[in-house]
C-alpha cells in the first residue's frame, strides 16, 4: 500500500480524502494557494506545499506546480478529488511519466469519457441511447445560433471539459443561444482552461439520475445503485438522494448494466459516474460520464456501506474489488444538502466573507435512529474566498425510509449555525418541507417551477407559528426571570414576572397565558388550545432545542428588543413578546420603510466587472443586459428590471466592487 499520497485539490474534498487516508495509515500532502494558507485541508494534512497565487489557473490547475510538489515530498500517488485536474488526461499522463500513481482511471479512459463530445460519440457507437445534439466543435456565437436553430429550442449549451454547473446554459431562443455561448465559453476557459463548447437538445421535464460505478484492473465492474440529482439551480445540484424515489428495480438494473458496459468498453478502472436523463416513462438517455469521484458520493456510501475513496486507493494499488454485484444492496435512504455561500434572498448570488459562526450539527447516530454526516472544508473564523467554488459543506442524513431521511435532514438543517455570510440553508430547509419534494414528484425544473420569482423565505402555517409562539413565550419567561433576580435590589422591590403575554410573529398576534413548573411550561392560547414546552435553553445560547408536545423544535435564536429573531424550517422571523399593554402601544408605532434604490443598478455581490453592455444616454428595455459580474468562477449577467435611460456609469470593466456598490444610475 502507498505510504504517502498527495491531494491535488482543496476544500471539503481534500479533507474527505485525508480522513480516509488517515484511517488507512497513509500520510498525506496538501497543496495550497495564497488564499488557502490557513485552510482546513492544509491543517489536516501531514505535509503542505505552497503552489502559487489564489486564481486556480495560476495554482491548482497548473500541472508543473503539482508535479514540483510531488517531487518535493516524494508522494507515491495523487488523488485529484473533483474539478480542477481530476479529468485532465495530460495530468494523468504527466504522473505516469513521472512514475507516480494516479488514483483514478487510466489516461485513455479519461480521454475517451472525460471529454463530453468524445464520450457522446463513443456512446452512440456502443448503441447507447443519447440525447440529440451537435457533437462537433463550435467556432463562434453565429455558428452556435445556427446549430441551435437546427436542433430546435430549447437547447443546452455546455463546456466540453465542464462540471459542477460551470460553463452550462439553457437557451430558449437565438438571443439566449448567442449570449449563453459567450458566457459558457468564458466560464469554461477560466475554470478549466478549455473553452470548447457543444450543444444538445434540452429534454423538458427530465429527471437527472446517475449511476455510480466502481471497476478494478482485473476486469471487475459493479454499479452501486443510483443517485437522484434533479433538484438543481443553474444546472448546479443542490439536493441529492439515494436511491431515487422514481426508479423501479427493472430500470435500475438496466441503467446499471449499461453503465458498467460503457465503463468496460473504455477500459475504465476506479470510481466513476454515468449520468442519465430519465423521462416520465422511465426512458433513459446517456448524458455524460464523470471520470472521477462525484461531489454527492456520500449518499451512495451511506446506503451501501462502501467507502468509495478507500476503494479508489485500493484499486489504484492494484487490488481486486472485495465484493461482487450480488453483494451490493440498498440499505435505507440518504439525503444530501449542499451548503453554498450564496444568498437565496438575493437571487442566490455569491456571498464571501468571514465565517463569524460555523457550528454544524453533531455527526454520527442521532437520537431518532438516523445518521448525520457533514463533509466540509471550512471552520469558524475562516474566510470564504471569491476565487473558488461557493460550496461550504455537504450535509448528509440517513434513515430507514425516505420520510425518515427527510425528517433527519429537517432537524439537521435547523441545527446548522452559519453566520457572517449569505448561505442557502433556508432554501434547503424549504425544499425539505415542499409537498412536491416530499411526494418525490421532482424534475430538473423543480426550482424554476416552484420558485419562479426567486426565494423570499418561507411562510409557516398557523400550527407551526403557534409552536414558535409557545416556544418563544417560554424562552422569554426565562429571560424575564433572570432580569427579576438581579442582585443589589432595594428591599421590598421584588419584580413579579407576569403570566399574560402577546406574541407577535408572522403577521399574527397570539395572546396567551404561560404557567411554569419544574419540568417545563404550559402555554394556553386565547382560543383555548394549549401546548406543553420543555427546554433547557438559557439566555445567550444561539440554538434552542425544545420539545413542543413531545415533538422536537429547533430554533436559531438572536435577541432583539422585546423579543427574538428566530430562524427555523427556512423561515426568518422577528418574534416580539410583549405585555398586553406594550402590544397595544406597539400597534401605534409607524413602520420604517427601506430606502428607494429603483434608480440605481447596485452590485449584488462582491465581484469583478467583466463587461458594461450600455453607455451613458442609452435607453434600455426591460430584460436588457446591463453589465456582467464575475464571482466564484461564475459570470452573472445583470439585466434591467424596467425601461429607463442610463444617466451615469460609475465603473469600468476590471473594477472590483463590493455588495451594493453603484454600477450605474438611471434618469
Amino acid at each position: 500500500m502507498f505510504k504517502k499520497i498527495l491531494i491535488a485539490n482543496r476544500g471539503e474534498i481534500a479533507c474527505r480524502v485525508i480522513k480516509t487516508a488517515r484511517k488507512m495509515g497513509i500520510k498525506t500532502v496538501a497543496v495550497y494557494s495564497d488564499a488557502d494558507a490557513h485552510a482546513l485541508h492544509v491543517r489536516m494534512a501531514d505535509e503542505k506545499v505552497h503552489i502559487g497565487p489564489p486564481p486556480a489557473n495560476q495554482s491548482y490547475i497548473v500541472i508543473d506546480k503539482i508535479m514540483d510538489a510531488i517531487r518535493q515530498t516524494g508522494a507515491e500517488a495523487v488523488h485529484p478529488g473533483y474539478g480542477f485536474l481530476s479529468e485532465r488526461m495530460d495530468f494523468a499522463a504527466a504522473l505516469e511519466a513521472e512514475g507516480v500513481v494516479f488514483i483514478g482511471p487510466p489516461s485513455g479512459a479519461i480521454e475517451a469519457m472525460g471529454d463530453k463530445i468524445t464520450s457522446k460519440k463513443l456512446a452512440q457507437e456502443a448503441g447507447v441511447s443519447t440525447v440529440p445534439g451537435y457533437m462537433g466543435l463550435i467556432e463562434d456565437a453565429d455558428e452556435a445560433v445556427k446549430i441551435s436553430d437546427e436542433i430546435g429550442y430549447p437547447v443546452m449549451i455546455k463546456a466540453s471539459a465542464g462540471g459542477g454547473g460551470k460553463g452550462m446554459r439553457i437557451a430558449w431562443n437565438a438571443a439566449e443561444a448567442r449570449e449563453g455561448f459567450e458566457s459558457s465559453r468564458n466560464e469554461a476557459k477560466n475554470s478549466f482552461g478549455d473553452d470548447r463548447i457543444f450543444i444538445e437538445k434540452f429534454v423538458t421535464q427530465p429527471r437527472h439520475i446517475e449511476i455510480q460505478v466502481l471497476a478494478d484492473s482485473h476486469g471487475n465492474c459493479v454499479y452501486l445503485n443510483e443517485r437522484e440529482c434533479s433538484i438543481q439551480r443553474r444546472n448546479q445540484k443542490v439536493i441529492e438522494e439515494a436511491p431515487s424515489p422514481f426508479l423501479d428495480e427493472k430500470t435500475r438494473k438496466a441503467m446499471g448494466e449499461q453503465a458498467c458496459a460503457l465503463a468496460k468498453a473504455v477500459g475504465y478502472t476506479s470510481a466513476g459516474t454515468v449520468e442519465f436523463i430519465v423521462d416520465g416513462n422511465r426512458n433513459f438517455y446517456f448524458l455524460e460520464m464523470n471520470t472521477r469521484l462525484q461531489v454527492e458520493h456520500p449518499v451512495t456510501e451511506l446506503i451501501t456501506g462502501v467507502d468509495l475513496v478507500e476503494q479508489m486507493i485500493r484499486v489504484a494499488n492494484g487490488e481486486k474489488l472485495p465484493f461482487e454485484q450480488k453483494d451490493i444492496k440498498i440499505n435505507g435512504w440518504a439525503m444530501e444538502s449542499r451548503l453554498y455561500a450564496e444568498d437565496p434572498y438575493r437571487n442566490f448570488l455569491p456571498s464571501i466573507g468571514r465565517l463569524t459562526r460555523y457550528n454544524p450539527p453533531k455527526e454520527g447516530h442521532s437520537v431518532r435512529g438516523g445518521i448525520v454526516r457533514n463533509d466540509t472544508g471550512v471552520f469558524e473564523g475562516g474566510e470564504i474566498s471569491m476565487y473558488y467554488d461557493p460550496m461550504i459543506a455537504k450535509l448528509c442524513t440517513w434513515g430507514m425510509t425516505r420520510a425518515d431521511a427527510i425528517e433527519e435532514m429537517r432537524l439537521a438543517l435547523d441545527t446548522f449555525e452559519v453566520e457572517g455570510i449569505g448561505h442557502n440553508l433556508p432554501f434547503c430547509a424549504a425544499v425539505m418541507d415542499h409537498p412536491r419534494f416530499v411526494k418525490g414528484d421532482i424534475t430538473t425544473a423543480f426550482i424554476a417551477e416552484e420558485y419562479p420569482e426567486g426565494f423570499h423565505g418561507v411562510t409557516l402555517d398557523d400550527a407551526t407559528l403557534k409552536r414558535v409562539a409557545a416556544a418563544t413565550a417560554a424562552m422569554n419567561r426565562v429571560v424575564e426571570i433572570r432580569r427579576a433576580r438581579i442582585s443589589g435590589r432595594l428591599g421590598n422591590h421584588e419584580r413579579h414576572v407576569g403570566e399574560q403575554w402577546v406574541v407577535s410573529v408572522g403577521g399574527q398576534a397570539y395572546p396567551l397565558t404561560i404557567q411554569a413548573d419544574k419540568t417545563g411550561s404550559t402555554v394556553k392560547f386565547e382560543d383555548g388550545t394549549h401546548l406543553r414546552v420543555e427546554s433547557d435553553w438559557t439566555p445567550g445560547n444561539s440554538l434552542a432545542q425544545l420539545l413542543i408536545e413531545s415533538q422536537p423544535l429547533v430554533l436559531k435564536v438572536d435577541r432583539i428588543p422585546m423579543g427574538f429573531r428566530i430562524r427555523t424550517r427556512g423561515a426568518d422571523l422577528k418574534v416580539h413578546v410583549r405585555t398586553p399593554r406594550a402590544h397595544e402601544l406597539a400597534l401605534l408605532m409607524p413602520e420604517k420603510l427601506p430606502p428607494d434604490t429603483s434608480k440605481y443598478l447596485l452590485c449584488p455581490m462582491p465581484g469583478l466587472i467583466v463587461k458594461i453592455s450600455v453607455v451613458e444616454g442609452d435607453e434600455v428595455q426591460e430584460g436588457q443586459a446591463l453589465a456582467t459580474v464575475e464571482a466564484m468562477k461564475m459570470e452573472n449577467i445583470l439585466k434591467a428590471e424596467r425601461k429607463g435611460v442610463v444617466k451615469k456609469i460609475n465603473c469600468a470593466p476590471g473594477a472590483s466592487l463590493k455588495v451594493d456598490d453603484i454600477i450605474m444610475e438611471f434618469e
